[in-house]
This record gives structure tokens, sequence and C-alpha cells, in this order.
């Protein structure tokens, strides 16, 4: 093979359609914009746009709101974390912190912090201290013999 011999994969590049480059290019006269209007003319922004009557997005109305300082938790899962003590990946005597499920993989990365829920079934006692965690999935823990620590929230001043 020699560098004259060199050549793309078929299909590899295709040519650009150069439009409004006379009647044999398929693409002339007009440059497929049709005939007159609004559209066929340059700077045009349509989107949205319905020819003066109110628009769609305009005559529905406001749905729903974002809060601005919501908190966003990593969330885990009881059968999660059994599986991971049944695969040794998470010691099972030694307390789960939220940086222990980190370090461990079961958790990318701790956001506001990690709220428990109650989906799976968890065997092991395991002690675990979180940010957050459903009451059902406190009760499966302290079923199995485990406890759940949350941090104590101070009471909004008066």
């Amino acid at each position: 093979m020699k560098l004259h011999e060199i050549r793309d994969n078929d299909g590899a590049n295709r040519k650009k359609k150069r439009v409004a480059r006379g009647p044999g290019s398929g693409k002339g006269k007009t440059a497929g914009r049709g005939i007159k209007g609004q559209s066929s003319r340059s700077g045009v922004a349509l989107n949205g746009y319905e020819g003066g009557q109110m628009p769609l997005y305009r005559r529905l109305p406001k749905r729903g709101f974002t809060k601005p300082n919501a908190k966003s938790f990593a969330v885990v899962n009881l059968g999660q974390i059994q599986t991971f003590i049944d695969a040794g990946k998470i010691d099972a005597g030694a307390e789960l912190t939220e940086d222990a499920l980190v370090a461990s993989g079961l958790v990318r990365r701790k956001l506001d912090g990690v709220r428990l829920l109650a989906k799976g079934e968890l065997t092991a006692a395991v002690t675990i201290t979180v940010t957050g965690a459903s009451k059902s999935a406190v009760e499966a823990v302290e079923k199995a013999g485990g406890k759940v620590t949350l941090p104590v929230v101070a009471a909004a001043a008066e």
C-alpha cells in the first residue's frame, strides 16, 4: 500500500448539497424554499409562531414549581446493601456511614446526603448512619437486628 492508494471508506464523506446553483442541480431557482412568503426570506425564525394567533405555549396554563433550595439525596435501598454485604464489598460488622457507602461503590456521590429506603430484603444486622431514612426502612433494619442513626435536626427558632 502506498500513500496515493489510501482512500476513505465508501460513504465516509458526503458532498454538501449546494443549493441555488442553477436548474440542473435539482435545488436551483428557489433553493428548496418554495415560492414567496415569510419562510422563503432570509433571517426568519418561526419557532412557536402561529401567524399572529396566540401560540400554544402561551395558551396553556403554567404548572408546577421548582423549589430553589430543594435538597437532592442519593438513594440507597436495603436490598442493595444486602447484595453488597453478600458480595463482600461492605463489612456488615463495621458501622455503615455515608463515606463507607461511597467508598464501597454503592453510592457514587453523597449530594446533600444519603437517604435509606426499604426496597428489598435485609438479613444482616448492620448499624447505619445516614442523613435520612423512611419509617419502613428503619423498621426493617431494626427487625433484622440492626440500628439506624439519623442526625438530630434542631427545631426551628421561634
